[in-house]
């Protein structure tokens, strides 16, 4: 089904994409910093869903409307965008502390999932990457081109998680231990909530 010198071209290509920094991780780290290692590692796995959504679009060719309708890609950029600042406004007024209050930092676990898979979902640049770098390694002469796009997807996927969920757990192990500081706790809020921000502005004022 798959070209096996397209798919070794592919695997070098996908781990230099997911080990280079980016707004994904740049999410995972502040969410991993404001609730401890298991929200870091479940934001990164909703990332990971929301990346296997966006393959599956791909493959039934529904990523292509925003290529024909701009209109479409607009209304989904401006609504990350004020996702994200909502997620801003939260961490900047989140002001629990666990070690003092015995309780967990941040969004709860299931939250964080569904944070990282909106936020991820909502980005429309995800989506054209997708019909962009995706067709690359696809080989219509061998057919299945839907099983193919699927399996090169299902990969990225997978390596994506395992690079992410490495730095969700990373970055909240080291919070938890800072956390313990009032001070500090608060200063990681407020590094999520301008990481948070950054993410916005971004996503805004890049139209395509």
């Amino acid at each position: 089904m798959v070209d096996m010198s397209s798919y070794a071209a592919f695997l070098a290509a996908a781990f230099a994409l997911c080990i280079t920094p980016g707004p994904d991780m740049m999410f995972i780290v502040a969410m991993g910093g404001r609730g401890g290692p298991r929200t870091g590692v479940l934001a990164a796995f909703g990332v990971a869903c929301a990346m296997f959504v966006h393959t599956v679009a791909a493959a039934l060719g529904l990523s292509a409307l925003f290529l024909t309708l701009p209109t479409l890609y607009h209304v989904l950029r401006w609504a990350g965008a004020a996702y994200l600042l909502y997620l801003a406004v939260k961490a900047f007024r989140d002001r629990a502390v666990p070690a003092e209050e015995g309780a967990a930092a941040g969004p709860g676990r299931r939250r964080a999932f569904w944070q990282g898979a909106v936020t991820n979902l909502l980005n429309p640049k995800v989506i054209l990457f997708n019909v962009a770098f995706l067709p690359q390694f696809v080989d219509p002469g061998l057919g299945h081109v839907r099983e193919q796009f699927l399996v090169f997807g299902l990969t990225i996927t997978v390596m994506g998680f395992g690079v992410d969920g490495s730095i969700g757990l990373l970055s909240g192990r080291l919070s938890a231990l800072l956390r313990r500081s009032r001070r500090v706790a608060r200063g990681l809020n407020i590094f999520s909530g301008t990481v948070f921000t950054g993410l916005a502005l971004r996503l805004a004022a890049t139209p395509k």
